[in-house]
């Protein structure tokens, strides 16, 4: 692979936010009188879209402005740390002269959050909620190319959701699965498998 440039999912691939999203939604719940629920079920709701199509699906009603404050205000109290590995592929990206370019399923406003309190900055982030159709619709990965300025074919998504490799596919995109995360499956079919995140360098012409 030749990529030009690589887009990054957030979620699983740059930070391991497993414990910290679902329990975000859990407080939240909680507090504004939904359901409980568990990390597994926040998790398995992931592919439905933004935290406000989520937190709707959790709670089994429309959400409220009050709601997503709630939301908002638990997460920017979590913990969450970057994968191995990963502070140290992004500065050497950056030596290279590449963008730092992410797109997520999450909020743009919880992307901020989250990668803040990591430590880390993208120079084209692109939230859920940016986009018409969520992964694994191709909107965000076109979104991110024409950020950039380079065609979609020539860019690589590191995602480690099936969902992510579908959406590099519809994109027309090189699909590098990120074995690391918590939601890879080694069934879902990728152009390739990354075991350490900078094995990300390889994919760069």
């Amino acid at each position: 692979m030749a990529a030009r440039a690589v887009v990054w999912d957030m979620d699983g691939t740059l930070l391991d936010s497993s414990v910290a999203i679902p329990a975000a939604f859990a407080a939240t719940l909680a507090r504004r009188g939904g359901p409980a629920v568990d990390a597994a079920q926040v998790i398995a709701a992931y592919p439905m879209g933004t935290a406000e199509v989520i937190m709707a699906h959790l709670a089994g009603r429309p959400v409220t402005s009050a709601d997503m404050d709630e939301y908002y205000r638990e997460l920017s109290r979590s913990e969450v740390a970057a994968y191995p590995g990963v502070a140290e592929v992004l500065r050497a990206l950056r030596a290279l002269g590449q963008p730092i370019a992410v797109f997520t399923g999450a909020s743009r406003r919880a992307a901020g959050i989250l990668l803040a309190a990591a430590g880390l900055a993208a120079d084209l982030l692109i939230g859920g909620d940016q986009v018409r159709h969520p992964k694994p619709a191709a909107d965000g990965l076109l979104l991110a190319a024409q950020g950039i300025g380079v065609p979609a074919r020539d860019l690589a998504y590191i995602g480690d959701s099936p969902a992510d490799m579908g959406a590099a596919r519809a994109a027309g995109s090189h699909g590098a699965a990120a074995a690391w995360g918590h939601m890879y499956d080694a069934a879902v079919a990728a152009d390739s498998v990354l075991t350490m995140p900078g094995q990300a360098l390889s994919l760069l012409g």
